[in-house]
């Protein structure tokens, strides 16, 4: 981090800033990133809910499928993605008028893939942490079990689910590897702050990609203490 740093002067980063290539990676990151974790959000909040509350047959089997995407590298979650949403569904997909691979909602879809698993972790462990007998006692008042789920569980982990929206959040801020093996890297379509990094510094515009890498540092290093912050009395991940 220090390195990155030091290598810049303020001058050259600020000249970088008002450049037309970095607002559009910094706007198109955050709104697909963006995009990508109120879709997690809501595919993790009822995966977590029930990995934390029953005992279903292949539980273990369920939730390490679910783990993948946090251990296999990102560059073999892109290609899976590739092949499943190019060779596999692309025709079908083609036909209802959708078009994933090499476009923007294919960096939506990388993204959601790689930051899900990081929010069901989080949200299961907030689920976990509650007292089950507050849930049972709603019941027993009438509370029908949605009524339970909205307004009892769901404030008693409000703060984990926070964090876990966060953490989320962050990963999909710094997706590379998935994102360029489905979306492609192209310059000003699907030119996230990662693509835009890589591409300056395969070019050899060593100045801009470090600039950029900058910016990335600041905005992972802010989220990150709200992240610790709202984790320190909740979940631990």
């Amino acid at each position: 981090m220090m390195g990155l740093i030091s290598y810049s002067d303020l001058s050259t980063l600020f000249n970088i800033l008002k450049q037309v290539e970095f607002h559009f990676a910094l706007k198109f990151t955050l709104w697909t990133s963006l995009v990508a974790t109120i879709f997690a959000t809501i595919i993790a909040l009822p995966c977590a809910y029930i990995l934390s509350r029953y005992k279903l047959p292949g539980r273990v089997f369920l939730d390490t499928m679910l783990d993948m995407p946090i251990v296999l590298p990102p560059l073999i979650s892109g290609i899976a993605l590739l092949i499943f949403f190019g060779p596999v569904l692309g025709d079908h997909l083609a036909q209802a008028g959708i078009k994933i691979v090499f476009t923007p909602l294919g960096v939506i879809i990388a993204q959601c893939f790689i930051a899900t698993p990081y929010a069901i972790k989080t949200f299961k462990q907030a689920f976990a942490s509650i007292d089950q007998r507050m849930e049972n006692i709603a019941r027993t008042l009438g509370f029908s079990p949605p009524n339970v789920f909205l307004k009892v569980t769901l404030p008693l982990a409000k703060n984990g689910i926070i964090a876990g929206i966060m953490m989320a959040w962050t990963r999909a801020l710094g997706e590379f590897g998935a994102t360029a093996m489905l979306a492609g890297i192209t310059r000003m379509k699907t030119e996230t702050l990662s693509v835009a990094v890589f591409l300056n510094m395969s070019i050899g515009d060593i100045k801009f990609a470090i600039s950029t890498a900058i910016v990335m540092l600041f905005i992972a290093f802010v989220l990150l203490i709200i992240l610790k912050i709202l984790l320190r009395n909740e979940v631990s991940v």
